[in-house]
C-alpha cells in the first residue's frame, strides 16, 4: 500500500495496548474484540469504566455493543459509505486539524472533494445507519484529543478491504490523531506472532522489516548479505497461490496452517490438492489438510522451543522453552535447517538467538533489538534502530515516518456478491471466544469443546420464522459454492437479511461457502459478504437437551 498506510508497518498498531485504557474515545470497527482479542478488550473495558466513549461499527451486535455509547449496525460491505460520510461531516463542519494537515500531510484536497457527495443522509440509505448517529460519531471522534481507531478482519476481509483501510487513514490524518498517546490507527492481529511473521518478511512484497523487494537498493543489500541471486519481482500472495494449486503450482509446503479450514471456496482448493504432486505439512497436531499430505513433519509448540513472538503493538518478546517436544517433534527452525542441508545448502547448525540476530541485522526498523537485549530488558517495540534506542511506544511522534502522510480518495465499490432470489441472505464469518482459528488445538481441549461443541449459524428471528426454523434445529446453509449443515441459533445479534457463522468446525466448514475473490491490492478474500440461504433439515426433537451454549453463548463475553 502507498502513502501513510505503509508507514503503519503494513498492519502494525501505531500505538500501544496499554494506552487504550487512557483513551477518551474508542472507534471499534470490524472487530469482535472481546472474542477475538480478549486481552485488548480488557483495556477497552477499563477505558469505558473510566468514562471513555465507545462507538462500535459492526453489522452484528457483539458484546462490546452492550457497553457502547453507540452501535452503528451497518449493512455488510458498506464501510466506505460510512467512513466517507464521517469524513464529509468533519470537512463540512470545519472539524479538520488544519495545522496538522498543512504541516504533516499531502493530498487533502483530493479527499475533501471526494467526500462532498457522501452526505450522512445518502449514507443512511446505503448503510442503514442513522444520519444523526454518523454525525455524532464524526464530531466526537474529531473533537476528542485522545481518540483511537481499532479494527481488524471485518474491515480487511473484503474485495475493497484496502479502500476501507484508506478511509480510516484519511480520518486519522484529517483530525491529526497521530503521533500522540491513546490515538492512532490500530489493526489488531488475530493470532500470536502474525505480526512477527510479517516483520520477518513472510509476505511476497517485503524483505524483513517491510523493505520492498522491488527496491533496487534493498535488493542489492540482501543479495550481498545472503550471498545468492534474488528475484527482484514480488511473489504471489496467498490468494493467488491457492488459486494456482494443481495448475501452475504442483507442490506446497504448509506450516502451521490448516488451509482446508481457513481458505475461502475450499472445495475448489481441495480439487487442486488432489492434483498436485507433493504436499508437506509441518504441524503440532494432525489437521484436516493432513488428509492430502505426502509428508507430515511434527513441529514443536510454543512451550517446547526458544525464540521470539511479536504482538500487535510491535513488541518483540522472548519465548522460553518449558518442556521438551514429544517423540520426533522438533522446533521449526531445526526442521527447516535440516531440509535446507538435505537439499544441498550450506546452512550451518545454529541457534534461535543467532538466527534472530542475523535477521534483524539487515532490517533498520529492528536492528536494535537482540535476543541478549530482550533477555536483559524485557520486550521492546520497534522501530528500534540501534542498541541504545529505547524502542517506540507509539509511531509518528514529532512527524510522520514517510515525511508526509498521503491522503487517498476512495469511491465506494459494492461487494462481489449481493443477495439474490435463490440466495437472499448475506453471510459473514468470524471467530468465537471458545475456539482458536482453525480449532486445531481448542477442539482437542475438553473445556472449549464442552462449551461450544458444534457449528451453528446465527439467523434473525424474522428470517427464521419465515423458514419455519426454531432455535437448535438442524439446517442447511448454502451458497453458489457449496452446502453445509449445522445448528440454527435464532438471534437478534444479526440484522434481518444477514446470517453469521464461525469457521472453526471441520464437519461444517463455513469456507465451503465463502467467496474467493480477493482485494485488488492485498489479495485478501471476501470472507465477510457472501450470498446464502438457510433451509430446515430437521427440527430439534427435544429442545431441553440442546446444549445451552447456543441460547446463552452471548452471556459469557
Amino acid at each position: 500500500m502507498a502513502g501513510l498506510v505503509t508507514t503503519f508497518g503494513a498492519g502494525a498498531m501505531t500505538n500501544s495496548i496499554q494506552e487504550i485504557r487512557e483513551a477518551d474515545f474508542l472507534f471499534v470497527t470490524g472487530s469482535n474484540t472481546t472474542e477475538a482479542h480478549p486481552i485488548i478488550a480488557m483495556e477497552m473495558k477499563r477505558a469505558v469504566r473510566r468514562g471513555a466513549r465507545l462507538v462500535v461499527a459492526d453489522p452484528r451486535a457483539i458484546w462490546l455493543t452492550t457497553i457502547a455509547d453507540r452501535h452503528l449496525a451497518l449493512q455488510p460491505g458498506t464501510d466506505v459509505w460510512l467512513l466517507n460520510a464521517m469524513a464529509h461531516v468533519i470537512v463540512t463542519e470545519n472539524l479538520v486539524d488544519h495545522d496538522f494537515v498543512a504541516n504533516h500531510t499531502e493530498g487533502f484536497e483530493t479527499v475533501r472533494d471526494a467526500v462532498q457527495e457522501y452526505t450522512p443522509e445518502k449514507a443512511e440509505a446505503i448503510t442503514g445507519v442513522r444520519a444523526e448517529d454518523i454525525r455524532k460519531t464524526a464530531r466526537e471522534y474529531a473533537t476528542t484529543r485522545k481518540a483511537g481507531i481499532y479494527y481488524t478482519l471485518g474491515i480487511t476481509e473484503h474485495t475493497h478491504g484496502t479502500d476501507n483501510v484508506y478511509c480510516l487513514a484519511n480520518l486519522v490524518l484529517m483530525t491529526g490523531h497521530l503521533g500522540h498517546a491513546s490515538t492512532g490507527m490500530n489493526p489488531l492481529r488475530g493470532q500470536n506472532n502474525v505480526q512477527g511473521a510479517n516483520d520477518a518478511g513472510a509476505t511476497p512484497v517485503f524483505y524483513p522489516g517491510y523493505q520492498r523487494v522491488d527496491d533496487p537498493e534493498v535488493h542489492a543489500r540482501y543479495e550481498a548479505s545472503w550471498g545468492v541471486p534474488l528475484d527482484p519481482k514480488p511473489g504471489l500472495n496467498l490468494n493467488q497461490i491457492i488459486k494456482e494449486v494443481g495448475k501452475t503450482i504442483h507442490g506446497l509446503f504448509v506450516m502451521g496452517e490448516d488451509i482446508v479450514i481457513s481458505e475461502p471456496n475450499v472445495s475448489k482448493l481441495e480439487e487442486g490438492l488432489n492434483q498436485i504432486e507433493f504436499l508437506v505439512i509441518q504441524e503440532i497436531f494432525l489437521n484436516e489438510t493432513a488428509r492430502f499430505a505426502d509428508v507430515i513433519l511434527p513441529g514443536a509448540c510454543f512451550a517446547e522451543k526458544e525464540g521470539v513472538f511479536t504482538n500487535s503493538e510491535r513488541r518483540v518478546q522472548r519465548v522460553r522453552k518449558a518442556v521438551d517436544p514429544p517423540g520426533q517433534a522438533r522446533a521449526d527452525w531445526e526442521i527447516l535447517t535440516a531440509i535446507a542441508r538435505a537439499a544441498g545448502a550450506d546452512w550451518k547448525t545454529s541457534t534461535p538467538e543467532a538466527i534472530y540476530d542475523e535477521y534483524v541485522a539487515d532490517a533498520p526498523k529492528l536492528r536494535g533489538i537482540s535476543h541478549a537485549r530482550i533477555e536483559k530488558e524485557g520486550g521492546l517495540q520497534w522501530p528500534c534502530p540501534d542498541p541504545g534506542h529505547p524502542g517506540t511506544v507509539y509511531l509518528h511522534e514529532g512527524g510522520i515516518l514517510r515525511g508526509k502522510g498521503l491522503f487517498t480518495p476512495v469511491e465506494y465499490r459494492p461487494s462481489h456478491e449481493s443477495s439474490t432470489e435463490t440466495h437472499p441472505l448475506v453471510l459473514s464469518t468470524g471467530r468465537t471466544l471458545y475456539h482458536y482459528n482453525a480449532a486445531t488445538q481448542t477442539r482437542r481441549a475438553p473445556g472449549p469443546a464442552a462449551k461450544q461443541p458444534e457449528a451453528f449459524v446465527e439467523i434473525h428471528p424474522a428470517d427464521a420464522r419465515s423458514r419455519e426454523i426454531t432455535d437448535g434445529d438442524r439446517v442447511a446453509v448454502t451458497s453458489k459454492r457449496g452446502r453445509i449443515e449445522c445448528r440454527a441459533m435464532v438471534s437478534r445479534q444479526v440484522r434481518r437479511g444477514c446470517i453469521w457463522m464461525p469457521f472453526h468446525f471441520a464437519e461444517a466448514r463455513a469456507n465451503l461457502l465463502t467467496v474467493d475473490v480477493g482485494d485488488t491490492v492485498t489479495g485478501t478474500a471476501e470472507y465477510k459478504v457472501c450470498a446464502a440461504e438457510v433451509t430446515l433439515v430437521q427440527a430439534l426433537e427435544n429442545p431441553v437437551a440442546f446444549p445451552g451454549s447456543f441460547a446463552s453463548v452471548q452471556q459469557d463475553r
